[in-house]
């Protein structure tokens, strides 16, 4: 990877974590995509050699700071989603549009899950499976983030 377009990597992260902490009508908040988990999932797997759990915890624990939620939820969740992600890059990668959009939502459905349990841990409920929203929402946003962020990195010759 060049070093002078790393930049480019942060920047996703900090408009990520501005689109985390932007208002919504109360209606609408379990709808919110997890931009950051859709990050770490295009990241991770393309240049798994660089980027991986560390990177992902530490994005996490900034989520957690901007966003006010229990300290470590969002940084777990993330290094849980590094690590899956990881493990599978290489298969995944194979995967036809409609098989990513559903590796996507299980992949981000497990990092919900997990943030959610940090969460009842420290007194907070969630009612019912609507946690699974944010997964339905962010991997119906991989196949239109994706090609962008990809000709992005290609432009900028991140590899």
């Amino acid at each position: 990877m060049e070093a002078h377009n790393r930049w480019f990597i942060l920047l996703t992260f900090v408009v990520a974590l501005l689109l985390a902490v932007m208002p919504l009508p109360p209606n609408w908040l379990w709808f919110r995509p997890s931009f950051c988990a859709l990050l770490v999932i295009f990241w991770t797997t393309r240049m798994p050699e660089n980027l991986g759990v560390g990177f992902a915890w530490l994005m996490g624990l900034l989520e957690d700071l901007v966003t006010g939620s229990t300290l470590g939820a969002h940084a777990l969740s993330l290094g849980v989603l590094a690590y899956f992600s990881l493990l599978t890059y290489r298969r995944t990668r194979a995967f036809n549009p409609g098989q990513q959009l559903m590796w996507v939502f299980v992949l981000v459905g497990i990092n919900q899950l997990l943030g959610n349990w940090v969460h009842g841990l420290a007194g907070k409920t969630v009612p019912g499976l609507t946690f699974l929203w944010p997964a339905l929402t962010t991997a119906l946003l991989w196949p239109l983030v994706t090609p962008w962020l990809g000709g992005m990195a290609s432009r900028l010759r991140i590899r």
